[in-house]
Order: structure tokens, then sequence, then C-alpha cells
């Protein structure tokens, strides 16, 4: 696995996310200012910035801009090698991802035994969607990860209470910290923390009386969210102990019940407002793609049909057979609530939002998912654990197969990586990582030839040595040589652009992303 991240962060170039978080954590380093990116907490940011921290980033000091011109100043415009940039920045991503993948093979260890969590971590390490978003400088994964270190904790805690129950607490601030799509686990993880408490059982210790039991686990759910408040704001006061904010000019008014719960929670007034513009995202309307259908707003069904595509056939199967066993097993049935309770909250908050833009908004499935796929192996029986290790080698070479191509990942049933691009878009397949490839294909196979360029992507295509010309700003007529077009405009052509591709002949893809036309 870390493998496959370090190759895929060095070949491929920034994301459309990535710049925005690297210009931040610039700015964290040098400025000391919780300045841009409020949508998003500084902790993410700051792990990122202590990769960069060992390359010295320039920034301009004399910048004036939003968040999007802040990255591509600070990569293109400064002074500074971005590839050296990206490369810093995704590292320390890279490594804590491998560590979360320690916290998968305890969890499904501490349910299953050495044979379980073996099989855990297989389907982790080679999860393609985790080693496409783990190798990236961005938030997913780090928050994902979190919520499962906290989850992990909790079930600990039934056993020791005084260790287990701070770390679930720092673990959940932690993930706040990092993503707000992690809100909607809190009051999940505080229940639990009450169950844990509630069932958990000491040495040689009569059962205490119901009343006592409930006021203790009241209060360890209490502590859990104090710990998990306070890392919050450390996180802030790590930036800048100050604290200096000023609200943007376009922060989005909150009223009704939004304007009171959010003016109620004990956490900075820079998170409070990064909410508020988390809510204006909500309620604005995105485009989205699904199986051929460019469509406006969002589909409820979206995100199970995108799972449906960019999971590995054996995986699922693993995930719902260990689910079921889960639940079948005595034994194993109580941690039922740690381990699918969770995801199943977070999945459906996603599923409500407004945004289709792919499976990273649900990157905890394939950590929670490989924890309950071991409990397979709790069966006993020789039949089980002979098709669980089939199922596993199945995942493990359809992974490899799409090697280094993992974020354009999609399963056998829907054609593999080369089709992902008919049926999904955005973060899903074309991200904007390809523009190098595409410099090196357009330097190998043509070289010399006009090119019109539509570029989805935060990358600077003069950079990497690609000069065009954008397509739609002339006459259909003045088009001819070579129309080099980003699947995700593709699947969301209409008008020019469309008229344009279907007077075009397709002849050569780049990276299963970007897909290289010759109109005459």
């Amino acid at each position: 696995m870390a493998f496959a991240m370090v190759t895929t962060a060095v070949q491929q170039t920034p994301t459309i996310d990535e710049p925005v978080y690297v210009g931040t954590a610039t700015v964290y380093l040098r400025e000391h200012e919780v300045r841009y990116n409020p949508e998003h907490p500084p902790l993410g940011k700051l792990l990122i910035a202590g990769g960069l921290a060992f390359t010295h980033p320039r920034l301009d000091p004399a910048f004036t801009g939003d968040q999007t011109e802040l990255g591509r100043s600070v990569l293109y415009e400064s002074g500074n090698d971005p590839g050296r940039l990206m490369l810093a920045a995704r590292l320390p991503v890279i490594a804590l991802t491998l560590l979360f993948g320690l916290v998968v093979l305890a969890f499904a260890r501490d349910l299953t035994g050495p044979t379980g969590g073996l099989l855990a971590l297989c389907l982790y390490a080679f999860s393609p969607d985790l080693i496409a978003h783990g190798s990236l400088a961005t938030l997913d994964v780090p928050a994902a990860g979190f919520l499962l270190t906290s989850a992990w904790a909790l079930w600990r805690a039934r056993e020791r209470p005084r260790l287990y129950l701070p770390l679930a607490g720092a673990a959940l601030g932690a993930a706040l910290a990092t993503r707000m799509s992690a809100l909607p686990a809190v009051p999940v993880l505080l229940l639990l923390a009450v169950l844990s408490v509630w069932h958990g059982r000491g040495r040689d210790t009569p059962r205490p009386p119901t009343a006592r039991l409930l006021r203790r686990g009241v209060i360890a759910a209490g502590g859990v969210g104090l710990v998990a408040v306070a890392v919050v704001w450390a996180a802030y006061l790590a930036v800048d102990p100050r604290l200096r904010w000023t609200a943007p000019d376009t922060l989005p008014a909150l009223h009704g019940l939004r304007g009171l719960v959010v003016d109620a929670l004990p956490l900075p007034r820079a998170y409070r407002d990064g909410m508020a513009v988390q809510f204006g995202f909500e309620d604005a309307s995105f485009e989205g793609f699904l199986f051929g259908r460019h469509y406006h707003g969002s589909l409820w069904y979206y995100l199970p049909a995108a799972v449906l595509v960019k999971t590995p056939i054996g995986m699922l199967v693993l995930w719902l057979a260990g689910a079921a066993a889960l639940l079948a097993l005595p034994r194993l049935r109580p941690v039922a609530p740690y381990l699918l309770v969770p995801p199943a909250v977070l999945f459906g908050a996603a599923m409500t939002g407004s945004r289709d833009f792919g499976v990273r908004y649900v990157i905890f499935l394939p950590m929670f998912g490989a924890v309950a796929a071991a409990c397979v192996t709790a069966l006993r029986r020789r039949w089980a654990d002979v098709a669980a290790a089939a199922l596993a080698v199945f995942v493990a070479v359809s992974s490899l197969r799409t090697f280094p191509y993992y974020l354009q990942y999609s399963n056998e049933a829907f054609g593999g990586t080369s089709s992902t691009h008919l049926r999904l878009h955005d973060s899903n397949v074309d991200w904007g990582q390809d523009l190098g490839r595409l410099a090196d294909r357009l330097r190998e196979r043509h070289p010399g030839e006009h090119v019109w360029l539509v570029y989805k992507g935060s990358g600077k295509p003069e950079h990497y040595g690609i000069h065009a010309s954008d397509p739609r700003k002339v006459p259909a007529d003045e088009v001819h040589g070579l129309l080099v077009v980003s699947d995700s405009s593709i699947a969301k052509a209409e008008g020019r652009l469309a008229e344009l591709i279907a007077g075009s002949e397709p002849i050569d893809q780049v990276g299963h992303s970007i897909t290289i036309f010759r109109r005459d």
C-alpha cells in the first residue's frame, strides 16, 4: 500500500482541492493566520503543513485573492517547485493512512483474532479508494480514520474506560478538527460512550445500581465531548494563539434552528462561521453525472450507486457477509453499535448532501467495512475461511490491475478502470490529476500539433509545457487539430462544447481521465 500510494503521489499532478489546502497550509506556516478555507477546520491542513515545512515554501507577501487563487499562486507563481511541494504535502497523509491500517488490524484482531485481523488489513491495504485518496493532500481519509479510531477506542473502553475514553474523545476531536462532515457522528459516539460504561465490567467487582451506571455513562460521554472540544480549540490555537478571525463578506447568514444550534456550539468563531459556509454549499445546486445521465441537483441514490461501481466485487461481498456474521453470532453482536451504526449514520447524512462529487464523501466505508468483513472468520468454518481468502485474492488482483490509476478505478462488473468515465465523473475518475501525463503524451505522440484544451482541474497547463487554446472562445470552424477534453467536462458537455465533441474523432486516452480527439 505504501508503494502504491507513494508512486501515485509522485506521478499525479495537483487535484482540484489540493492547491487550496497547500496554499492555506503555507499561510499557516508563514503568517500563522486562519484566514483561508474556513469551511474546513485546520488540523488536516496542519498535517499537510508539517510536510511542507521541510520544503520552506515561499509565499508572495503582496498576494491578494481568494483561496483558489492562493493555491495557484503558491504552486506556480511564487518561485516554488510544484512537484516537490505536492509530494511533501502528500507524504504526511500517506503516513497517517498507513497508521490507520494498524487501527483496522487492531480492531479486527480484538474481535476475531489474528486471522480476521489479517483479512481486514488485506482489504484495507488493497482498497483502490483508500490508496487513491490516502495519497492526496486532502482531508477525507484523515477525518474518516480518526472516526474509526474513536469507535475502536470506545469499544475497548468497555474493559479499560480510564485509558480509552480520553483516547476516544481525542480521536473524535481530531475528526471534527479535520472535516465538518464528522459532525453527524458526534451524538452516535457520545451514546456509545454511555453504552461502553453501561456494559463495562471490572474484574471481581459487583455490578453497580442502574442509576449509578447511567450517571457514570453520562459523565463519561460529557468527558469524551469535552476532550473533543478541547482538541478542536487546540487545532485553531496551534495556527494562531491569538485566534484572529475576520468573517468573509460572503458568509451566508444562518436563521432559525440552524443559527441557534451553530451559535450555541462551544467552538471557535471561525469554526462556526465555517459551518455557515458549509450550510451555504448544501443550500446551493450543483451538477451531477451518473450512468451517462447529466443532471442538476442531487440524487439520493447517487452514493449507493457510486459505491457499487467503485468498490471491488470481492470487497462488497465480504462487507455484507461480515455484517451478517456479526449480527448472527451472539458473541460478536455487542460490537454492532460500534461498527455498523456510525458508518450507517454518516452514510445517511452524506446521501442527503447537495454535492454528488464522489465516493470520497463516504471514504469511511472501506475502513469500517474491512473490520466488519473480518467477522466472517469468526464463523469457524473451513469453507468460510477458504471463501474469504479467495475473495481477498480477487480484491488484491482487481486492485493491482488498476495500478497506478486508483482514482479512476471501477470494478469488473462495470467495465473496469477504462470505463469509469462513462458512468461517473469528478473525483471518481477525473479530478485534474493527469495534467502531467497529458504533457508527456503530447510530447511523445503529438509533437508540434496545435492543441485545443478544455481542462477541469487546478493545475497550470503552461507549467507542464502545454500551450493550448480554449476552443469555446473561437468560432467552431476555426477549431482544427487536437481537441483535448477532461472526461468530467465531456460528461457535462452542453451547447458549444457538445457540438465540438460530436464533430471530432477520439484518438487517444490519457490516464483514463482525459480524452484526445482529432478535429479536421
